[in-house]
């Protein structure tokens, strides 16, 4: 039986709490190592500051702002209704974060809107999984799922994990933005093969 998508955050979230702060801190500096294969200076570059077990580090984005990138951070907010809006962005600047809704750390105003997402050459996206196909498993709010689309074709989608949430196989649904690339400590930089197309029924 194929597990859904709720069953495999709960498996990797329950993986994620058992991986020590040393070996967590190890593969943060892994993915900085890595930068210099997924950006290229004087690119804009939409990262996010990672909370709880999520990889990556501050460190990793003041990596990217040393060699000349320009870096928006994630603002999410919901309407008055509590459902997710696309995500706005704040330019990133040393020292400068604040304290935001549901745990994060965000730039303060002015933000962008969500399609300042479409100046990006590289968007890191938060993940718990990312299966070959580029099939990205988030928390489920739906935050990216409403502001990928808005990003430029040709930007690199980069679903960042750990070596083992890179996976064959997730549940997918319609509305899935597919990522182009896994970035893992061990690994690095990995490019995700584009789904198969649907077979011809003859109608």
């Amino acid at each position: 039986m194929q597990r859904t998508k709720a069953q495999v955050r709960a498996e990797i979230l329950a993986a994620r709490r058992s991986v020590t702060p040393q070996i967590r801190g190890a593969e943060a500096d892994a993915l900085v190592v890595h930068l210099p294969a997924v950006i290229d200076p004087g690119q804009t570059v939409c990262a996010y500051v990672p909370v709880g077990s999520e990889p990556g580090s501050l460190g990793l984005i003041d990596a990217l702002v040393r060699v000349d990138v320009v870096v928006l951070l994630p603002v999410a907010r919901q309407n008055s209704a509590g459902t997710p809006q696309p995500l706005q962005w704040g330019r990133y600047r040393q020292g400068e974060l604040v304290a935001a809704p549901f745990g994060l750390r965000e730039p303060p105003p002015p933000w962008l809107p969500a399609d300042a997402v479409a100046g990006a050459a590289v968007v890191l996206v938060p993940a718990l999984a990312v299966d070959r196909h580029g099939v990205r498993l988030g928390r489920g709010a739906g935050f990216y799922d409403r502001t990928l689309s808005l990003a430029d074709p040709s930007a690199a989608l980069v679903a960042v994990v750990r070596d083992d949430e890179l996976v064959a196989h997730l549940p997918a649904e319609p509305h899935d933005v597919r990522m182009t690339h896994a970035l893992t400590p061990g690994a690095g930089l990995t490019p995700l093969d584009k789904p198969a197309p649907m077979p011809d029924s003859g109608r």
